[in-house]
């Protein structure tokens, strides 16, 4: 994968992320929101961020001390 491929991949991650903090904001204020759909929301997020660290350390050379 280029890094131009990773630096796409990335923003699109980014985007995901800031749109499922939206919506779960969004179900959390209307009070009506199911818990379980909340949970797997959340969920989502989290295995974006992990993907999001991936993808940022694979940007970031390997130096060698």
């Amino acid at each position: 994968m280029s890094r131009e491929d990773i630096m796409r991949r990335l923003e699109l991650l980014r985007v995901e992320h800031r749109d499922l903090d939206s919506a779960i904001a969004a179900l959390v204020t209307a009070g009506g929101g199911d818990q379980m759909q909340i949970a797997r929301l959340k969920k989502r997020k989290l295995r974006l961020r992990d993907e999001i660290a991936i993808l940022e350390d694979a940007l970031v050379p390997d130096i060698i001390a």
